[in-house]
């Protein structure tokens, strides 16, 4: 009788090359689009390493400063600072946003299917596809002496509280914040939203039948069925906080005075105020670190069974 060892041989053979002609083949399709990533984001990255070591105002010679930049990051007052506020600003992008967002999925889901239900979701969602420029400057309006903020505030007989906000020494940063607030819950209530859905129904009627109540559903059958999603939630609004620069620009530029400065619009004053790229790219390495630090760490938590 033939053996057929050569053959079962043979077979696997073409098939480890076709597998390899496939992998091939899919590194191919991704070529271009890897091409773009490492042209448009990895170089300007390493471009920004290279000048956070060097003293350059973007047009003449560049001196050699070592780690003087970085020093500067962490001496210079108004750069640390400035990351001081970003760490301040996750309070309203990120713990405000997902607490609320936990709180507003869990009431809907209980509206679910109903007409307020879904103009609920609508009217959360709205924030999402407005620009945060756009909004920095809605809120702007809305903070001024005689704007919508100030106008209810004195409505309802607290017209001592009124003031401009945005250029208190003591509120400014605060207002600011609750503008990331506004911008943060909607994303957060409808990424919930989703991940409630896919907690089986049946662990809610079992709840049920043991007797626990909304609020004991909450914490033992939605909150642990969505560690994922807050995880998305934490990570996506943690970066926002920290790379904030356009509701900051547009509503602030980092007044009055630096009491409003945070990373994102130091390192553009610092690169295009002040031609002084080196220090501007120093601090945004600090900041890409920064984030980078407190984000893996907050993955591996979520991410943990």
């Amino acid at each position: 009788m033939p053996s057929t060892r050569p053959t079962r041989e043979g077979a696997a053979a073409r098939s480890r090359r076709r597998l390899r002609a496939r992998r091939w083949a899919g590194w191919l399709f991704a070529l271009p689009a890897l091409a773009f990533y490492g042209l448009f984001n990895f170089y300007p990255v390493l471009l920004s390493i290279q000048y956070s070591f060097y003293d350059w105002d973007g047009i003449g010679a560049s001196t050699w400063v070592g780690l003087q930049n970085y020093t500067e990051v962490f001496t210079d007052s108004e750069q640390l600072n400035s990351l001081l506020h970003a760490f301040y600003l996750i309070l309203f992008f990120t713990v405000l946003p997902v607490t609320l967002a936990l709180i507003t999925a869990s009431v809907l889901r209980q509206i679910e299917g109903r007409f307020s239900g879904a103009l609920a979701r609508t009217l959360l969602f709205l924030p999402q596809i407005i620009p945060g420029a756009a909004a920095g400057v809605a809120w702007t309006w809305m903070y001024s002496d005689n704007g919508v903020v100030n106008q209810t505030l004195r409505a309802v007989g607290l017209g001592d509280l009124a003031r401009a906000w945005l250029a208190d020494y003591t509120w400014a940063l605060t207002a600011v914040g609750f503008i990331g607030t506004w911008l943060s819950t909607g994303l957060c209530t409808m990424l919930l939203l989703a991940g409630i859905g896919k907690i089986d129904i049946s662990l809610y009627e079992a709840a049920r039948i043991d007797g626990a109540g909304p609020i004991r559903q909450f914490f033992a059958v939605t909150l642990p069925g969505l560690r994922n999603e807050i995880g998305v939630c934490v990570t996506i609004t943690i970066i926002a906080a920290l790379a904030s620069f356009d509701v900051v620009y547009l509503a602030t530029q980092g007044g009055p005075g630096t009491q409003t400065m945070v990373p994102g619009v130091a390192v553009y004053t610092l690169a295009f105020n002040d031609s002084r790229l080196g220090a501007a790219s120093a601090l945004a390495v600090v900041l890409a670190l920064i984030v980078i630090a407190v984000v893996v760490p907050l993955q591996r938590l979520f991410r943990e069974k």
